[in-house]
């Protein structure tokens, strides 16, 4: 199997649990992105950024954006802070005892309602070799390395395969989960909606800040 049917493959399997019906094309500049971070991003990542985009997933967890973007009422989660803040608990809450990591080779691509940071380790040269890292905050262990890149792990997650839960909380159901483009979420927060489910919210769109 080619790498790219490989990521098709994979991508097309998570879109069986996750439908992008409200997902969008983020339209990375790639170059700039690679230019911030010094490396190439994984295929199946840049596939899922094409899908669907920075969002959230069932109102629980957040895919981030590569880098800061400003919002039209607030800015989207990063890679950047979150990849800070996963470098500082690494440093902060022992990692370097559970395996040996230069700091400089976590880069964070989600996060949890739960406070877990969703990480790639990037020692490897090649990208689509890159395993998830879990920085969690109420998990099993507090670091902890799974051998798929981020679309197999999330398949895995969503379809229960793993015996211990890798984040500290559940946030999907066994059913179809939703996935809410950021855009998106702020337009329905615009119009007086809630932002997860598009249902009217009395309370949306008071804020300014």
């Amino acid at each position: 199997m080619t790498d790219n049917v490989r990521t098709t493959a994979q991508i097309t399997a998570l879109e069986q649990l996750m439908p992008p019906v409200h997902g969008a094309d983020e339209r990375v500049d790639w170059a700039a992105a690679e230019a911030v971070w010094g490396t190439r991003f994984p295929a199946d990542f840049v596939a899922f950024m094409a899908r669907y985009g920075a969002g959230r997933i069932n109102a629980e967890a957040s895919i981030l954006v590569p880098l800061p973007t400003a919002g039209p009422r607030w800015d989207p989660a990063d890679m950047v802070e979150e990849t800070g803040n996963a470098r500082l608990a690494w440093e902060q809450e022992g990692g370097a005892a559970v395996f040996a990591a230069d700091p400089e080779h976590i880069l964070a691509w989600g996060v949890t309602a739960g406070d877990d940071i969703l990480c790639w380790h990037t020692s490897d040269p090649d990208p689509d070799r890159w395993p998830v890292l879990v920085c969690g905050r109420h998990t099993a262990e507090p670091f902890t390395l799974y051998p798929y890149g981020m679309a197999e792990f999330l398949h895995r997650l969503f379809s229960d395969e793993f015996d211990v839960n890798p984040v500290s909380l559940t946030f999907w159901d066994g059913g179809p989960l939703s996935f809410v483009h950021w855009r998106e979420a702020q337009r329905r927060w615009q119009a007086g909606r809630n932002p997860e489910t598009g249902e009217p919210d009395p309370y949306a769109g008071e804020f300014t800040g």
